[in-house]
Parts: structure tokens; C-alpha cells; sequence
């Protein structure tokens, strides 16, 4: 497999992508009127025969996701778009909403409309203020050409959409605590069940879906359920953005079906930096667990990584050449967690916080082996116990990194100090 499929990021060249004339010179806003005029159940129906899975990291079935939905319950159902996107590493969404807004306002329609939604949400991350521009842009120009508002079309569906600032915090990437501060509330995750299907934002029916999930929409309907499946692994169907980033020539956004392996894709990127060789990498994003050069033909899909050992994430590859301290890399993103645990669970809290001082102690040569067996321990009592998934994904760098580095660990305290040259290595992992 070595050809792209450019489907969501086809337009980005185009310096007019991300205006409403931009969009619909390329098709854009027909899918909706297709959708409009077709029943809500036969539109979640072809999101199911399609396999459209969630592309912000867990891979659900973003069909049967919206059949849980409960109809003709009277009350008031919710679409929410999540793009906090913040976890180092992960870059797709952020990229996709600047230079092509309109095919994410366009799913939504199609979403809200599917779920018999009336109100919809867009969820985005408060320091990408050039990003929140760009969608309050957007949704304008919707409004102005009856494609949001009362009785869109003459078709009797009314949608209202509203882009919504976050403040920054990394756990509103959770679901149920993206609900919370919507509502006005601290960030922090809810007890579930409730699932968001039964009870979500302001206590209605409501789901919760990431950006490239809706803006895979659009194209589902107007090409056809077997046209996306045609796409990727038997389970993991259709196409999605890789984002490349690190010690790599060509660092970009690369869209391609699911199942291409590492050695493909930076094949196209023009491999590692010069003079360099891959040492390690994140197949889905820092909280998952790394993946080494013994990983360069795993199919990147749900479940070739799943049997390997991590998990697909959010497609953010990571990469890392053999100038780069694994601990020291490990040590930062564990600074990012033990900052964005909200401290609404003690594992997570308290876990997340000895991450930091241990890995510290043990960067700058102190400590000994048996402290890694503590951190394996300590780990052991995070992952499955923390309240959500922040708590389990800090787990992932520090146990993979035992694993396959822990001689690198262990020359740390026999010589004293980091072995490594911190200058060699132009990026590091906690730069976003």
C-alpha cells in the first residue's frame, strides 16, 4: 500500500479552502441535501455499513454510537463536536478545521439531523484562538446561506450551532468532563453510566463525536457506504490523517487508509532526519504505549497495533531517532500529565505526581534498579483504577519504555548523570 487517498485534506492547497465559496466549488454542502431528504434512521444505518469508526482515539463505531440515541423519548438531543484536541503529539484536527471548516459544519448538519438533534456544538480547545476564528467564520457564513437556523431548506429541520471556547484543559478532552464545562461546571469527569446516549449535556440524549469522525460524514454520504468501506482492514475501515511528526524529513499530515504500515508512510516522508535511524515511536499519540523499529510493519489499524502491544490513538507518530533520551522523553510527558490530571481520583493524582519526581531523580543519574520496579509497581496501581482514561494513558510511556529501554534506565545511575546529548536532538516530546 503506498497510495494516499486525499479526501479530507484534498483542498487544502486551495488558498479559498476554508470559505463557504471555496467548499462548494469542490461539492461542498451537497451531501446535506441529499441527507435531508433522506429518513435519520437510513443516514445511521449507512454510518454503520460504512464502519466509520471514532477517529479522537478509542475507534468506536460511530454508527451504532448514534442508534443509541433514544427516539421518540420527547426530549431534547445534543450533538457535540470534541476539538480539544491537546495531547502532545496529536496535530489532525486542528489543521483540518483552519484550512477546511465548512466539511466539519457540514457533518454536523448531517449528524444533528440523523440523531434529530436541534442543537449542536462545537467543543475547541481556548489557545487556538486563529482556530475558534475560522469556525465562528464559518458558521456565519452557514447561517447566511440558510444551511443553519430555522427550517433549513424548507425542509422543516431546524439547527442551531454554537463554537464554544474551552480554557485549556486537557482532561475536556474526556467526554463526560467536555459536558461538565460546557454546562459551566470545573472540568471533571462524570460517573458512568449514565452513559452520554442516556443522559449528557444538560441531562438529554447527547453524543459526543471528534472532529474528523463528522467531517468523515459528508463524503460517506455523497460516495456511499461500500465506497468507505472499500477502504482499510476488514475492522478498521476507511481512510484517516497521520500526523508525522519529530525526527522526520517531510513532518506533515498524511491521509491514508487504515492498515499502512510506518516503513510506507515514511517511505513518503522521506524517512528519519539524515545521518539518523529510528529509535522509537508513538503509534497513537503519547499516552500510548511506544512502539520501537521491531514495529515498522505493524498495520496501523485497531487492531494490528491492539495485538502488538499499544493502541491506534489519534494517529500521532511520534517519531524519535537515536540522539533522543528515551528518559527524558518519557519524564516530559509525564510532566504534562501529573499537570493535567484534574485530581478528581487519587491514583490518577497522586500517581501521575511520583511519576514525575521518580523519572526526575532517575534523569539526572540517582536512584537505583530497584526503582523500576516501583514505577512498574506504581503503574500497576494507576492503570484500571483511576477514575478515567487520563490516569491509564500516563501509564503507557513509562511501562514501554521499561520494556524495551530499561538498559537505557539502568545507564543512567551507573554513570551518573544522562548519557545523552540534549542538543543532538532538535525536538523533544513535550513540545506541542
Amino acid at each position: 500500500m503506498t497510495t494516499l487517498t486525499p479526501i479530507l485534506t484534498k483542498v487544502w492547497d486551495r488558498p479559498d479552502s476554508f470559505t463557504r465559496a471555496g467548499y462548494e466549488a469542490n461539492g461542498g454542502y451537497q451531501a446535506f441535501r441529499t441527507a435531508l431528504g433522506m429518513d435519520p434512521d437510513a443516514i445511521i444505518q449507512a454510518v454503520k455499513d460504512s464502519g466509520l469508526r471514532g477517529r479522537g482515539g478509542a475507534g468506536f463505531p460511530t454508527g451504532l454510537k448514534w442508534g443509541f440515541i433514544p427516539q421518540g423519548d420527547g426530549k431534547a438531543h445534543y450533538l457535540v463536536v470534541n476539538a480539544d484536541e491537546s495531547e502532545p503529539g496529536t496535530c489532525k484536527d486542528v489543521p483540518l478545521m483552519m484550512a477546511d471548516p465548512h466539511v466539519l459544519v457540514e457533518g454536523i448538519i448531517i449528524s444533528a439531523f440523523a440523531i434529530r438533534a436541534n442543537h449542536a456544538f462545537i467543543y475547541v480547545r481556548g489557545e487556538v484562538l486563529h482556530v475558534i476564528r475560522r469556525l465562528q467564520q464559518a458558521v456565519a457564513e452557514a447561517y447566511d446561506a440558510g444551511y443553519l437556523g430555522t427550517d433549513i431548506l424548507g425542509s422543516g429541520f431546524d439547527l442551531e450551532l454554537v463554537v464554544h471556547s474551552g480554557a485549556g484543559a486537557y482532561i475536556c478532552g474526556e467526554e463526560t468532563a467536555l459536558l461538565d464545562s460546557l454546562e459551566g461546571f470545573r472540568g471533571q469527569p462524570r460517573l458512568k453510566p449514565p452513559f452520554p446516549a442516556v443522559a449528557g449535556l444538560y441531562g438529554g440524549p447527547t453524543v459526543v463525536n471528534n472532529v474528523e469522525s463528522i467531517a468523515s460524514v459528508p463524503a460517506i454520504i455523497t460516495n456511499g457506504a461500500d465506497w468507505f468501506a472499500s477502504m482499510g482492514t476488514e475492522k478498521s475501515k476507511g481512510f484517516g490523517i497521520f500526523s508525522l511528526s519529530g525526527h522526520v524529513t517531510r513532518p506533515g499530515q498524511y491521509e491514508a487508509p487504515l492498515g499502512i504500515t510506518l516503513r510506507e508512510l515514511l517511505d513518503m516522508a522521506g524517512g528519519v532526519r539524515a545521518g539518523h535511524r529510528l529509535k522509537f515511536w508513538t503509534p497513537g499519540g503519547s499516552s500510548t504505549p511506544l512502539f520501537t523499529d521491531e514495529h515498522l510493519d505493524v498495520p496501523l489499524d485497531f487492531e494490528s497495533v491492539g495485538a502488538a502491544g499499544s493502541m491506534l490513538g489519534t494517529r500521532a507518530l511520534q517519531i524519535f531517532d537515536e540522539t533522543t533520551c528515551v528518559l527524558r522523553a518519557v519524564l516530559r510527558w509525564s510532566e504534562f500529565y501529573a499537570h493535567e490530571s484534574c485530581g478528581k481520583c487519587t491514583p490518577c493524582r497522586e500517581g501521575t505526581y511520583w511519576y514525575k519526581l521518580m523519572l526526575k531523580r532517575l534523569e539526572q543519574g540517582q536512584g537505583s534498579e530497584e526503582d523500576l520496579d516501583t514505577l512498574l509497581d506504581l503503574s500497576d496501581n494507576i492503570l484500571g483504577r483511576s477514575f478515567c482514561a487520563l490516569g491509564d494513558g500516563a501509564t503507557s510511556p513509562v511501562t514501554s519504555s521499561i520494556q524495551y529501554f530499561r538498559d537505557e534506565y539502568i545507564k543512567h545511575f551507573e554513570t551518573g548523570g544522562c548519557p545523552f546529548d540534549h542538543a543532538a536532538s532538535t525536538v523533544w516530546a513535550g513540545e506541542m
